[in-house]
């Protein structure tokens, strides 16, 4: 196997995205992900405005590139966070992402000032005040900028750094358990490949193992930040964080596993409560489920793909928002849950290429359709193939899906995808 990789092929970026979203909501700090090249790999979350003008300038670019690089390499040297200066006069940290002695990339955040420590908002305004002090735009801008605690950002650039590396292994995890998948198609072929193939199961195990996580530290972080949050009066920070920390809680905890329904609806509500954060009065959302369906088992993330997809493609884009209703019902021995929402619909051509895994709409909508498509495959694996999804939409209308799985079969143990 090709030892050297790109931090693309191994992280699912589309998920760090979303985590990166949510973790600088959580923290107001702004936040990118770039490889090993200063390339971004990721989107600006919550880019300051100062930054923005700053950029703007040909000199200061220069300076924020030269910033920003010395900061990751930094960051690589040491091994672990390294938070320092800009030349704009903002804190900034490095997180290193680092996969078996191979420095793949950085995750920069900051952009705020401290209110004491080594960085703090005294000693880094001079740098503003002798270069831009008569420029009133310039100094509104960092006046808006916010100030934290040192206490904070130390404790958000070491959850991050969990966060990050965490999601590398477990990608890694993939790539080793790939190999496995096709060295077992040749097993059946050639049989003198049996000891090697026994001996990437070995080592596949022990990157598996290695993965895992130990959340203590994790959760410890997370309610570090929490904390502040309250002693600082950010109420709404601190709601975000606790949602934000119980959804990872289930994410690594639960991960290839069945899960209780109930459990699976109480992951969905703090989804839910992060979105509603994010829209307001534009989402509206209603659970409904029969209480004697709660302790039925079903595969770990088999509401997520769908729920998101009615916020992502059928709300969002929706003048005015619209209404999610979750609601699930016993239908003799099956149980019968339902996602609908009021949003802009699913053309009909799109929805057959969802469940088509070789059309081409499914290649270029994989965060969807591979998700949806996975979920039907599953259900349909463990429990038959008169179990599974369907899906019902009606342009400007809505979008109907219906999941039918067994009350009563229970495969238990770990999912195989």
């Amino acid at each position: 196997m090709n030892n050297f990789f790109h931090l693309s092929e191994i992280i699912d970026v589309d998920a760090l995205q979303k985590i990166q979203d949510y973790y600088s909501k959580a923290t107001s700090l702004a936040v990118v992900t770039v490889d090993y090249t200063g390339d971004p790999i990721t989107k600006f979350s919550n880019f300051s405005k100062y930054c923005s003008i700053m950029r703007k300038d040909p000199e200061c670019n220069d300076g924020c590139c030269r910033s920003d690089a010395h900061g990751g390499l930094e960051a690589a040297r040491i091994g672990k966070p390294y938070i320092y200066t800009c030349h704009g006069g903002l804190v900034d940290f490095a997180i290193p992402i680092v996969l078996e002695g191979q420095y793949l990339g950085s995750i920069m955040a900051g952009q705020v000032k401290l209110d004491k420590g080594p960085f703090n908002i005294e000693k880094c305004r001079e740098q503003v005040d002798n270069r831009w002090h008569d420029n009133a735009e310039v100094i509104n801008a960092y006046n808006e900028i916010p100030i934290i605690s040192y206490e904070k950002i130390d404790a958000s650039a070491n959850m991050m750094y969990i966060v990050a590396n965490q999601m590398v292994e477990k990608g890694l995890a993939n790539v080793y358990q790939e190999e496995l998948n096709k060295k077992s198609l040749e097993l059946l072929e050639e049989t003198k490949i049996k000891s090697e193939l026994e001996k990437s199961l070995k080592t596949a195990e022990l990157k598996a193992l290695q993965s895992q996580l130990n959340p203590h530290f994790l959760f410890n972080v997370l309610n570090t930040i929490g904390n502040l949050a309250l002693l600082e009066g950010a109420t709404k920070t601190e709601e975000l964080v606790i949602s934000f920390s119980e959804i990872l809680r289930y994410a690594l905890e639960n991960s290839n596993q069945f899960v209780t329904l109930g459990t699976s609806i109480e992951y969905i509500k703090k989804y839910l409560s992060i979105q509603k954060t994010r829209f307001g009065d534009r989402l509206e959302y209603n659970i409904d489920i029969q209480e004697e369906l709660l302790d039925i088992n079903i595969p770990f993330m088999t509401l997520q793909p769908f729920v998101e997809n009615s916020i992502i493609h059928g709300l969002e884009c929706k003048e005015g928002g619209g209404i999610i209703n979750i609601a699930a019902k016993s239908a003799g021995k099956d149980a019968v849950i339902s996602i609908i929402d009021n949003g802009v619909g699913i053309p009909k051509d799109k929805l057959d290429a969802i469940l088509d895994k070789s059309s081409r709409e499914y290649f270029e909508d994989k965060s969807t359709c591979i998700g949806i498509k996975n979920v039907d495959n599953i259900l349909k694996g463990y429990f038959g193939e008169k179990y599974g999804i369907s899906i019902d939409s009606k342009l400007n209308k809505g979008t109907i899906v219906t999941i039918k799985i067994p009350k009563t079969s229970n495969p238990g143990g770990a999912l195989s995808v």
